[in-house]
């Protein structure tokens, strides 16, 4: 293997990390500001002109703050849950694919750290490994909290990533290919948002989901769990768990961006290759102010609903989008593009109107009155 190869993908990899842990900090700066402004606040501005080293502010309080640990806590795994939590939000990125193919002093650099043919069966794996360190999390801090935060963590991931699955498999079946690359590729004439809106739609619900963003941090819900299962975690530790959610809510922006809106793709692409990471970061943007809008909006879920709209809602809807897509790209298998606009407009409306009639259904959960 060569020399210059290896140094690389080192250089990509430490470029990644370094952006994604910037990211981290600022968005959580971006996201007070966007609370404090929907809320008709300020937000943070003391530390630093405008706020702008608040971030830093925050990171270095943590990093002084007391370490405990629970006398009766299983303390190796303690430790560890955290960094099994936050090490696949990192290392997710890898086969998100930043830009095309670039020169740097004279050599093709692709912006893709591994160009997997099966990038989006690699996506699914790591990102299921994280609810194993919030599940650790629960149960090595003896604390009847944090296991409920944790099996509440399970049980939704569970629910939703079958949901989440489902909305992979439409972009999979309209390119032909589990590699971002192809996908990307395949939506130069049209966004599969175009072709998936329903798709899409349920790629965004199941994330928020994923990622125990608000409606749907049950986990964490602070009114019944106290902190659910960070309750006994404190200083880095915690911080850990922070930057894992914010991390992955950048993560899961790209993969949508990626999936359904093009990627990198835009105007000038093709003669400009940097122009790609911007407009990537351009669609991330906007979808990362989606999820605080909707946390800003929206009430926390009560949690027989949660999982009844992730099992009786959310999963048939998904399936029932994939089944009709399939049948459609069987029947049509030379088609592409506008050709594809007619009858996935009708499936759809079908879509649609089968998640108004589950929904209608009263399939949220009733309360029981004694």
């Amino acid at each position: 293997m060569e020399p210059a190869l290896i140094w690389e993908w080192v250089i990509k990899s430490l470029v990644i990390i370094f952006i994604m842990l910037t990211g981290f900090a600022y968005l959580t700066f971006y996201e007070r500001k966007a609370l404090a402004r929907i809320q008709a606040r300020i937000g943070p501005n003391r530390a630093g002109p405008g706020g702008w080293l608040q971030p830093l502010a925050d990171g270095l309080k943590l990093i002084f703050k007391e370490e405990l640990i629970p006398a009766e806590a299983e303390k190796v795994t303690f430790i560890l849950a955290p960094i099994i939590t936050v090490l696949p939000a990192l290392i997710i990125t890898a086969v998100l694919p930043w830009g095309g193919t670039v020169t740097i002093f004279g050599r093709q650099v692709s912006l893709t750290l591994a160009n997997l043919d099966v990038g989006i069966l690699y996506i699914m794996a790591v990102a299921s490994i994280a609810v194993y360190g919030i599940v650790l999390a629960g149960w090595s801090s003896n604390n009847k909290y944090a296991m409920l935060g944790g099996l509440r963590a399970s049980a939704q991931m569970i629910a939703y990533e079958l949901a989440l699955g489902m909305a992979f498999a439409a972009p999979i079946l309209l390119s032909g290919s589990m590699n971002l690359n192809e996908i990307v590729n395949g939506q130069r004439g049209l966004w599969y948002v175009v072709l998936q809106p329903m798709g899409f739609f349920i790629f965004l619900i199941a994330t928020l989901a994923e990622v125990n963003r608000a409606p749907f941090d049950m986990p964490e819900a602070e009114q019944e769990l106290t902190a659910g299962y960070h309750t006994e975690y404190s200083g880095m530790k915690f911080a850990l768990f922070f930057m894992a959610e914010y991390i992955k809510m950048i993560a899961v922006s790209a993969f949508a961006a990626t999936l359904f809106l093009g990627g990198y793709r835009g105007p000038g692409v093709d003669t400009y290759p940097w122009l790609g990471p911007l407009y990537l970061f351009l669609k991330v943007f906007i979808l990362l102010f989606w999820m605080i809008w909707v946390r800003a909006t929206l009430p926390r879920f009560r949690y027989d609903r949660l999982m009844a709209f992730g099992w009786k809602v959310l999963f048939p809807v998904a399936l029932a989008n994939v089944l009709f897509t399939a049948v459609v790209v069987v029947l049509m298998p030379q088609a592409s593009g506008w050709a594809l606009l007619p009858p996935l407009l009708v499936v759809n409306i079908l879509v649609i109107v089968l998640l108004l009639v589950l929904l209608s259904a009263g399939l949220g959960g009733k309360r029981n009155v004694a």
